[in-house]
């Protein structure tokens, strides 16, 4: 609502200032002393948060003059902090399991295989001592034919488990197969990207100027709801001011973007140099089905042109002007 009724207020304002000169047209189309009239008009500035929330902050007022990267209000942002929060741990998780299938088992893990090694080793060394003294024993009738199977078993059995666990250590020893890998490298990458989201989301309720300027108004107050693309601020860069004026048919045809002006006013202390950006292609107040010999002097057209940005602050918008041409 605010942002509606500074509309209106700055088109009723502009509208009044158009009446005005509407009435000095005839002045305004001849050359004088004093150069063409015109006004200042200005192209503002509406800055707006591109996700909604609540008005947390406004760090500036209507009336100040602010610097590029100077903050201008801040939103609610608990939601989208939080958020960043359990994606950044999304993410230490993701990285973590890479690594570690990059790495292969843990110390403690390697240490539990080598220690079950070690034991079907020993075993396996008194395993094939005993097969060794039972085929001696067998030898010689000492022994059953059973009983030699049955150690010749025992030690086979042994030696199978040396080779199984020492088949376990080296694979443990080694990373993951190269699919996990990739896979687990896709989670870390999605993960990342799901922080990189998540921190745009939480920045954007943080608004800053892009350019220096001049607070022309605020349309809204701290703890009220803005939607996103609603403008908060309005502000007028420097760069941003021109002056518009309107000159004869007999004066257009010289007139190019480039060329130097010098813009008088009330209460200015010296003349102001600006420089043609636009010059209009078709007249104003006479249509051209009526154009005669005897219309033809009221024709006019529109020429804007912009002051130096360090010069524009002495300029105001609705401001009348006397545009001289150099």
């Amino acid at each position: 609502m605010r942002a509606r009724r500074t509309g209106i207020r700055r088109h009723a304002a502009c509208a009044a200032a158009l009446l005005s000169l509407a009435g000095l047209l005839a002045a305004c189309t001849q050359r004088t002393e004093g150069g063409f009239q015109g006004y200042v008009e200005g192209d503002y500035q509406y800055v707006a948060p591109s996700i909604g929330g609540r008005l947390d902050h406004l760090s500036v007022r209507r009336g100040d003059t602010i610097a590029a990267g100077v903050p201008l209000f801040a939103l609610e942002a608990e939601d989208e902090t939080e958020l960043e929060r359990q994606a950044g741990g999304q993410l230490n998780a993701a990285l973590a399991q890479l690594q570690d299938l990059k790495s292969g088992k843990r110390p403690v893990e390697l240490d539990v295989v080598r220690a079950q090694l070690a034991q079907a080793t020993t075993a396996r060394q008194r395993s094939a001592k005993q097969l060794e003294r039972d085929e001696e024993q067998f030898s010689i009738g000492a022994i059953s034919q059973q009983q030699l199977d049955d150690s010749r078993a025992a030690d086979s059995s042994n030696a199978e488990r040396v080779r199984e666990l020492g088949s376990q250590l080296e694979s443990a020893r080694l990373p993951a197969r190269g699919d996990q890998v990739r896979a687990q490298s896709a989670q870390v990458a999605a993960a990342r990207a799901a922080l990189a989201q998540a921190a745009w989301r939480r920045a954007q309720k943080s608004v800053a100027s892009t350019q220096a300027g001049f607070v022309v108004d605020t349309l809204f107050r701290e703890g009220e709801w803005v939607a996103a693309g609603s403008p908060v601020v309005e502000v007028l860069p420097p760069g941003n001011v021109k002056v518009r004026f309107f000159v004869p048919e007999d004066v257009i045809g010289a007139l190019k973007p480039g060329a130097r002006l010098r813009i008088r006013c009330d209460g200015c202390p010296a003349s102001v140099e600006a420089t043609i950006t636009y010059v209009a292609t078709e007249s104003e107040y006479t249509p051209p089905v009526i154009y005669s010999n005897d219309t033809r002097g009221k024709l006019v057209f529109m020429v804007e042109g912009h002051p130096a940005p360090e010069a524009a602050s002495s300029l105001h918008p609705g401001q009348p002007v006397a545009v001289v041409l150099e």
